[in-house]
């Protein structure tokens, strides 16, 4: 769990220093790091990105209701969501709300838009309530409370 602790605070962390903080051999780390990826536990490296230096400064949670006969295509819906330039992610979600929609615009008017534009304008949609995010605070680590 050492391994993926850290490559998670950091994943550009190189194998030599991955190993002592781990305790192993770089060889052994190198190979556990290997057979984490083949078995899909680590799916990814990625960037850590500052939407605001791109200008995309307005951050909103979109929970979205589907009509009760277009859940049979809820995969497919959430898919096209996903794919907007606007969209950070998308949950399928089971309880009171069907989709939660994670976006990310440059202004107020741009998030009002895509709301209009993309999902006030789809009739699979029942109802939507965007949240506005002030703040987004992160775990220092992805996986902090593993063992």
């Amino acid at each position: 769990m050492v391994i993926l602790r850290e490559l998670s605070q950091d994943a550009r962390t190189p194998n030599n220093l991955l190993a002592r903080r781990a305790g192993l051999a770089p060889s052994t780390c190198l190979n556990r790091v290997r057979a984490l990826r083949d078995a899909g536990i680590i799916r990814g490296f990625h960037a850590d990105i500052d939407l605001g230096s791109l200008g995309l400064y307005i951050f909103a949670l979109i929970s979205i209701n589907v009509h009760g006969q277009a859940r049979r295509n809820m995969l497919e819906l959430a898919r096209e969501l996903r794919d907007l330039p606007q969209t950070l992610n998308v949950f399928v979600l089971g309880g009171e709300h069907d989709l939660l929609l994670h976006v990310a615009c440059a202004t107020t008017a741009e998030l009002r838009d895509f709301v209009a534009a993309n999902l006030g304008s789809n009739q699979a949609f029942v109802s939507t309530q965007t949240t506005l995010i002030f703040e987004h605070m992160q775990p220092v680590s992805g996986v902090q409370n593993l063992p």
